[in-house]
């Protein structure tokens, strides 16, 4: 895969369509690789007409680790001193990639903490934006969005110290946060957790993004300035980000348009990718309109 210099760092990247097409931009979620990305899901929306590109976020993937522990018992009340970044910090990488890259307008889409990146793009560089879509995410507000007790469990586990290990607890931790509509197949999500420790297991980097989700400001109100179409994505049942996040976002952008699936959790199960492809590129459109 190729990597770019960008905003100080390096940063791993795959394309996939054609370069002549439409270009989107899609940013994955806390301690996700661009590999999260199904590539069903990616391939449907290059036969859509994007040229779509993905990257592992800084502390994720082959894109460069930073140092430091947070502190995470003070950051839960209120204290952002022990976060060596914002999710600010992660917008500037994408934006600085698509520069490296050529691109100076893209369509964007993220989530779950590639949805608050994708929320920090809009507001910092609204400029180089087409269209954007937030899915299973939260605008920073701490009163919305709130997970479940079970949620926040799986979420900080303690760090598996093997392989195995590892994939016991990544698939664990998608039974607990997955669709309950639309139940994923226990070999499935081992062989995904498999290929995702294989290629990157950085748990630190992983607290780190976490650390810069509690440090960030409420981007409410940033929120309120952004003129592109908008498009919010939200599972009805997901208990990680649960589905007031998803409501004040859209409440929080003008003439955004809010789209919520009964029986989705936090992840993109198989049988809706169509149906939230669909809704992508209808968006996507309206800017090209």
């Amino acid at each position: 895969m190729p990597r770019a210099h960008a905003n100080g760092i390096d940063i791993e990247y795959v394309t996939d369509g054609d370069p002549a097409e439409r270009p989107m931009l899609l940013v994955m979620g806390l301690g996700a690789q661009l590999i999260t990305w199904p590539q069903g899901f990616v391939d449907a929306l290059c036969e859509k007409g994007f040229f779509v590109i993905r990257y592992d976020n800084r502390d994720s993937g082959l894109s460069t680790k930073f140092e430091g522990t947070p502190e995470f018992t003070a950051l839960f009340t209120g204290d952002p001193s022990s976060a060596p970044y914002l999710i600010e910090d992660m917008a500037d990488d994408a934006a600085a990639l698509l520069t490296e890259l050529g691109l100076s307008r893209v369509h964007v889409v993220g989530a779950s903490l590639g949805g608050m990146i994708t929320q920090a793009l809009t507001i910092h560089h609204q400029e180089r934006f087409l269209s954007a879509c937030s899915i299973m995410s939260t605008t920073g507000n701490r009163a919305v969005g709130v997970p479940t007790n079970e949620a926040i469990a799986a979420l900080l586990r303690p760090v598996a110290t093997s392989r195995e290990d590892a994939v016991e607890a990544s698939v664990a931790g998608s039974k607990v946060i997955g669709s309950p509509a639309y139940p994923v197949d226990e070999q499935v999500l081992r062989t995904r957790a498999a290929a995702a420790y294989d290629r990157s297991y950085c748990p630190e980097g992983t607290a780190r993004q976490l650390a810069a989700v509690l440090a960030s400001p409420d981007r409410t109100e940033g929120l309120h300035g952004v003129e592109l179409p908008f498009l919010v994505l939200h599972g009805e049942a997901d208990p990680l980000v649960t589905l007031s996040g998803g409501q004040a976002t859209a409440d929080a952008v003008p003439r955004s348009k809010l789209i919520t699936y009964p029986g989705m959790g936090h992840d993109l199960p198989e049988i809706l990718w169509s149906e939230i492809n669909d809704a992508i590129a209808a968006n996507a459109e309206l800017a090209e309109a």
